[in-house]
């Protein structure tokens, strides 16, 4: 069942890029914090990203990440992302949004994802992240919260 909802969201989020003006693509590392039941758990984050830009200042993608604490949280997110202009630097900062699904112990649970960060580029075609994102967890019968300040690179598809 996970693997045919896997699959099933894979070709949705491909089939829109595929429509898309601009596709990137890239993976993140960085630190995360997951707190469950009021207590806490550091682990280090892992993943791969991917957005598409559906206007000038507006994307949409997708995050798929594994983190290393107890039972291995991997968290799947949706995301709508504004780039604010900055006329004066080739810095870019950006704000984002969305929801993210999680599978560990007990899961699947629902969550809220907010955040924002930089991109830093390198050339026309490779930039460099530095992103937070946070938000509560719905798990049953606790308060869960999430936390990840992560790095990485991106690369825009020709």
């Amino acid at each position: 069942m996970k693997s045919a909802f896997l699959v099933l969201a894979l070709l949705m989020i491909f089939s829109i890029a595929s429509r898309a003006q601009t596709v990137t693509l890239g993976g993140r590392f960085g630190f995360s914090n997951l707190s469950v039941d009021g207590g806490s758990s550091a682990g280090v984050q892992i993943g791969v990203t991917g957005d598409y830009a559906y206007k000038h200042n507006i994307l949409f993608g997708s995050d798929l990440n594994i983190n290393t604490q107890n039972s291995t949280p991997i968290e799947w997110a949706v995301f709508a992302k504004y780039l604010i202009d900055m006329p004066t630097t080739n810095i870019q900062p950006y704000i984002d949004g969305g929801f993210n699904l999680w599978a560990f112990t007990g899961g699947p649970y629902f969550g809220l994802r907010f955040g924002g960060g930089f991109y830093f580029p390198i050339n026309s075609q490779v930039s460099i992240p530095a992103d937070l994102q946070f938000g509560p967890v719905f798990t049953s019968g606790s308060s869960s919260f999430y936390f990840a300040l992560t790095s990485g690179i991106r690369f825009t598809l020709p």
